[in-house]
């Protein structure tokens, strides 16, 4: 059973930062494309980042490209987002995904899904 767990969201301004984790267990974790999503009230979820199982191939939703950066660290079965200059549609749950194969911009092709954690920036 794999299991993702998030962590690092909460209230910032707009402009600040903010880092979420994603730690996976599982043994074949430098295995999998791991993927950030997430989900605004009223909205669907959607794409954010997603990055490939060694961290070289790394792709972005347009809204947040130059601003957030996915990376992982296999060695402690982690991935990370970093978001700058946060802005108040930047809020929403934040999900990590993991699949096996290909970094996909799509959420049905994951498996694997964390509970979530809110990021909510204020104006």
């Amino acid at each position: 059973q794999v299991q993702l767990v998030e962590s690092g969201g909460g209230l910032v301004q707009s402009g600040d930062s903010m880092r979420l984790s994603c730690a996976a267990s599982g043994r074949t974790f430098s295995s999998w494309a791991m993927g950030w999503f997430r989900q605004a009230p009223g909205k669907e979820r959607e794409f954010v980042a997603t990055t490939s199982s060694s961290g070289e191939i790394t792709n972005y939703a347009h809204s947040v490209k130059g601003r957030f950066t996915i990376s992982r660290d296999n060695a402690k079965n982690t991935v990370y987002l970093q978001m700058n200059s946060l802005k108040p549609e930047d809020t929403a749950v934040y999900y990590c995904a993991a699949r096996e194969g290909r970094p996909l911009p799509r959420e049905g092709y994951y498996t694997y899904w964390g509970q979530g954690t809110q990021v909510t920036v204020s104006s």
